[in-house]
């Protein structure tokens, strides 16, 4: 029983060790992606051209940390849309586990099927322990051309949507004005 804490605990520094390193930095072109939705329709990066993007990365549907984060988006989607922005989350589960967890809460954006961990990997959010793998709860604000305006990095579930609409408001604000902040 100790042996199982041990390994636990150890699991668990290796893992907070790892989740801030390597991310993508604010003016880099975000990379691109083809994932099927919790309907199965196939959806590209490029299929947001034109729009503020928040794509958060989330551990497992239906856990309670990704449950508060995604209510939380669908509880700031409005303000967000009259932002001009999209929200997408991406985990590894499959379109079946999203299309239930979307169901279950009503859940008005997409949610990208990852289930070869590929995407995470390229943006820096996935957790690769060899036989458990998980995307690492970060979000990226994606701007109209395709860069990365903002990184987030180990976010907190229940304010991450928050954050976004407040530093999307200010971003906005900013290029209106002529400032390029990213």
């Amino acid at each position: 029983m100790v042996w199982l804490f041990i390994i636990i605990v150890l699991v668990l520094i290796v893992w907070f060790y790892l989740s801030g390193r390597d991310s993508l930095a604010p003016g880099q072109l975000a990379p691109d992606f083809e994932l099927a939705d919790q309907n199965g329709e196939l959806h590209s990066l490029t299929d947001f051209r034109g729009k503020w993007l928040a794509l958060y990365f989330y551990p497992k549907d239906d856990t309670p940390g990704c449950t508060r984060q995604a209510c939380g988006f669908r509880d700031g989607f409005h303000k967000l849309k009259a932002l001009d922005a999209e929200v997408v989350g991406i985990s590894i589960d499959t379109v079946d586990s999203h299309a239930q967890f979307a169901k279950n809460f009503g859940l008005p954006f997409r949610l990208l099927a990852d289930t070869t961990a590929e995407t995470s990997a390229r943006y820096h959010s996935l957790l690769n322990l060899g036989i458990v793998k998980f995307a690492k709860r970060n979000t990226f604000l994606i701007d109209p051309l395709g860069r990365i305006a903002k990184a987030y990095i180990s976010v907190n579930a229940t304010r991450n949507a928050a954050d976004i609409v407040s530093d999307l408001e200010r971003l906005k604000i900013s290029e209106v004005n002529g400032i390029k902040e990213y």
